[in-house]
């Protein structure tokens, strides 16, 4: 009886014993921790890597690198084809149409007043926010999105390394009346320790070697491959020049375009009028090539110093690019236009184990084929941190397709080209509207290149019916602000009046910009 009653004493303290360690695990246990953001952009780069295989001859093995542990969105898309307005949106979370930001032309913080960047969403939730290099375009930065930036929260981007043969001119590329001046390139006899990118790399890179006390929202400009295409020399000698391969194009290409559509092609110019005429097609395509191998070696100074920090196994890496380019397919160069080579831009995400969003973390090394927009980085990056939902936003966010990149994906991608002209992209489809009613149609599965205009068959009409129900019916007027333009620049249209005037007067943009816009 004696010995009995001592064992149900031991299995009494026993079991009081295990509830109260149990207890005290759970008071003393600390919240999940937030995972940190890495947060990287890279200028003008279109589908020319290895992950995409826009071109045969592209080196990327730091963008391979990252595509194999993250999800690889293959039909991203920009809300604009032109840096201020593509990455007002990224950071704003609102989509031109929304806020009235279409051109490099607007200084953005004079038409959006009431708005919190993705920086300051970041910082009003406990997140240390900080960056280098361009993420706004130039001048134009936010200073409420940021705790520290480098060079200096009103100075974004540091200053570039320019050879003195292009301090009064270009050094490859013949100018021509209103063409931008930095459309040029050359082989530079330097390290890459001269050049910005490499510095805007190495202070995002010492943040990495810090202890933070928060988590943090962390930022990575990297300019290149934007022009001028000044790169260290060993870049150009990758690509050697009688080896380039061009672009895919297709004779008599345009004959399926409006005449503003044409407009569009011979912007600012007409590049590929004077490309041809200087025999540089190949020259131009080598130092775009040589660009975008710089700017992958640059990416991977920063993810080696991720890889080897304290945070590698709780840092979420974005890696988006403003939008695409094009090196004279349908006969254009530079962005500022519709089409699929201009509009679809780069986009990788990594979400590591352990994301209040996405516990189990993204399916890395996947492609996600489904139409997306850069519009969905804020959404998603705020899921993924389990911070307070947003739901002014435009954008959605990506965590089903970040779970199984196959799952349901029913929103279009919608595009802006200046004030009222539209591109919308689905898996399958694109249609494209412009200011003076002309469309363009193409299949996406049959005609990667858009060769073929289907908008007038009747046997498509119904799904440009379908696809025209994703215009924005009211979107938001284009207002002018104090930038002032100069006369090489090519201003958008206010309105399809505007655009009529001007062809009244002989498509005059120095008309245009005195009558319109200063």
């Amino acid at each position: 009886m004696i010995c009995k009653c001592r064992k149900n004493r031991v299995r009494f303290i026993l079991g009081i014993a295990i509830i109260l360690f149990f207890f005290a695990s759970g008071c003393s246990r600390q919240p999940a921790e937030k995972p940190n953001v890495l947060f990287i952009s890279l200028d003008d780069l279109n589908d020319w890597i290895e992950p995409l295989g826009g071109h045969p001859q592209a080196i990327t093995p730091n963008l391979q690198r990252l595509s194999d542990k993250s999800v690889l969105f293959t039909n991203a898309y920009c809300a604009s084809p032109a840096c201020n307005p593509s990455r007002t949106s990224i950071m704003s979370g609102l989509a031109p149409h929304t806020s009235g930001v279409y051109s490099n032309y607007q200084d953005w913080r004079e038409v959006i007043t009431d708005y919190t960047s993705m920086g300051k969403y970041f910082r009003n939730n406990g997140y240390y926010s900080a960056g280098a290099g361009k993420i706004y375009h130039y001048h134009m930065v936010d200073t409420t999105c940021w705790d520290e930036y480098w060079p200096s929260q009103k100075k974004n981007m540091p200053d570039e390394y320019i050879p003195e043969k292009a301090e009064s001119g270009t050094i490859n590329m013949p100018a021509f009346e209103n063409m931008y001046k930095m459309f040029d390139w050359a082989a530079l006899d330097i390290e890459d320790s001269l050049m910005a990118d490499y510095k805007s790399v190495t202070w995002v890179s010492d943040q990495l070697r810090k202890n933070h006390e928060k988590p943090f929202f962390l930022a990575c400009g990297i300019y290149r491959p934007h022009v001028p295409w000044y790169v260290p020399k060993k870049y150009f000698d990758m690509f050697p020049l009688d080896s380039i391969q061009l672009p895919k194009t297709m004779e008599n290409d345009l004959d399926d375009v409006s005449d503003r559509a044409m407009d569009i092609v011979h912007r600012g110019g007409n590049y590929h009028k004077h490309i041809l005429e200087a025999g540089l097609w190949k020259q131009a395509v080598q130092g775009y090539l040589a660009s975008i191998a710089f700017c992958d070696a640059m990416l991977g100074r920063l993810l080696t110093q991720l890889e080897n920090s304290k945070y590698a196994e709780n840092t979420i890496v974005v890696l988006w690019s403003d939008h695409g380019w094009q090196l004279g397919e349908k006969e254009h160069w530079r962005k500022f236009a519709l089409w699929r080579n201009t509009a679809r831009s780069v986009l990788m995400i990594k979400a590591p184990q352990g994301c209040p969003g996405l516990p189990e973390g993204s399916e890395n090394g996947t492609k996600c084929h489904r139409t997306v927009s850069l519009l969905d980085i804020y959404p998603t990056l705020g899921t993924l941190c389990g911070l307070p939902a947003r739901h002014d936003l435009d954008g959605h966010s990506l965590i089903p397709l970040l779970k199984n990149p196959k799952s349901e994906w029913e929103y279009p991608a919608i595009t802006s080209y200046n004030f009222s002209e539209f591109a919308i992209s689905t898996q399958n489809w694109r249609y494209i509207q412009y200011i003076d009613g002309s469309e363009e149609l193409y299949n996406q599965m049959e005609d990667e290149e858009e060769w073929f205009n289907l908008a007038k068959n009747p046997a498509y009409h119904h799904i440009k019916e379908e696809l025209k129900q994703h215009i924005p019916s009211n979107p938001a007027p284009l207002k002018i602000t104090s930038l002032k333009l100069m006369p090489h620049h090519y201003p958008p249209f206010k309105s399809r009046e505007e655009y009529q005037d001007w062809l009244k007067h002989g498509k005059d943009t120095k008309y245009l910009i005195e009558n319109y816009w200063n």
